[in-house]
């Protein structure tokens, strides 16, 4: 008789922020080290939603308020030459706050090449 196996679905949610602002120094060019620019991220962090959904309770939901809080107070302190080191670091900061293992980050440096509505990059860490 064949074993009866029943695989979970593997969990797809996810929790996006999108256009999070955040003032910061950043920049390789000695004229960018001495001013804050602002960088404008989307966050795709996985997380499982289904405890908050099924139960209605805010506690088992991401708090991507105080998340985003969070990011915005780091990003001040913070000086960079450049966003690769600022998006690696930015994970980091994200797995150790919220225990986030899956997150895809962009970024978009607007203004830093003329003519051009924004440039950046999009990265995924897991851990």
């Amino acid at each position: 008789m064949a074993e009866n196996k029943t695989v979970a679905n593997p969990v797809s949610d996810t929790v996006f922020l999108e256009g999070l602002q955040v003032e910061t120094v950043i920049g390789a060019y000695d004229w960018e080290r001495t001013i804050r620019q602002t960088l404008w991220l989307d966050l795709t962090l996985a997380f499982d939603c289904r405890p908050a959904g099924t139960s209605d309770d805010l506690a088992k939901a991401l708090d991507y308020d105080a998340l985003s809080k969070h990011i915005r107070a780091w990003a001040a302190e913070q000086s960079f030459e450049l966003i690769e080191t600022f998006a690696e670091q930015l994970c980091t900061l994200i797995y150790e706050f919220a225990g986030i293992r899956d997150i895809q980050v962009r970024i978009n440096k607007r203004g830093a090449v003329a003519d051009c509505a924004g440039v950046g990059i999009h990265i995924r860490r897991t851990f």
